[in-house]
C-alpha cells in the first residue's frame, strides 16, 4: 500500500508471485494464501486502471482457488476455509468493479451451472455486488 499507484511498475512480477501462492496450499492455517489474497486486494485497489487487462489470468486463479478450498479435505479448519473463500470473493468483487462489470458477465454461466453450494454462494455475492 505504500507504493500506491507506483505498484504498476512491478505488476508483471507481482502477478507471477500471487499466482504461485494461490496455487499451493501452505498447511492447515493457510497463512501464505490469506496474506497473498490481502496483497492482491491491495494491489487491485491501488492499480485498478491496469487490472482489466489482467482479468483473465486473475479470474481463472481465483476461481480455481475457490474450487480447491471447497473440495480439499485436508486438515484446514473451517474458519480458515471461510476466510479464504471470503477474501477470494472480495477480490472478485474488486476485479468486477475495476473492469466495469466484466466479471459478472463472465461468471453468469459458471454461477448457473455450479452444483457446489459454497462456491455458488461466493459467486452469488459477486453477482449481487454493486
Amino acid at each position: 500500500s505504500r507504493l500506491g499507484i507506483l505498484i504498476v511498475r512491478h505488476l508483471k512480477r507481482l502477478e507471477r508471485v500471487i499466482l504461485g501462492y494461490l496455487e499451493v496450499s501452505d498447511g492447515p492455517e493457510e497463512e501464505a494464501r490469506l496474506g497473498i489474497l490481502e496483497t492482491l486486494q491491495c494491489t487491485i485497489e491501488h492499480a485498478w486502471p491496469r487490472m482489466p487487462c489482467r482479468l483473465p489470468v486473475l479470474l481463472k486463479a481465483l476461481l480455481r482457488l475457490l474450487w480447491d478450498v471447497h473440495t480439499e479435505r485436508g486438515p484446514t479448519p473451517e474458519p480458515v476455509r471461510a476466510a479464504l473463500l471470503h477474501r477470494a470473493t472480495q477480490c472478485l468483487i474488486l476485479l468486477d468493479r475495476c473492469s466495469q462489470g466484466r466479471v459478472k458477465v463472465l461468471l453468469e454461466g459458471v454461477h448457473s451451472s455450479c452444483g457446489e453450494n459454497r462456491v455458488r454462494e461466493c459467486l452469488g455475492k459477486v453477482q449481487e455486488s454493486t
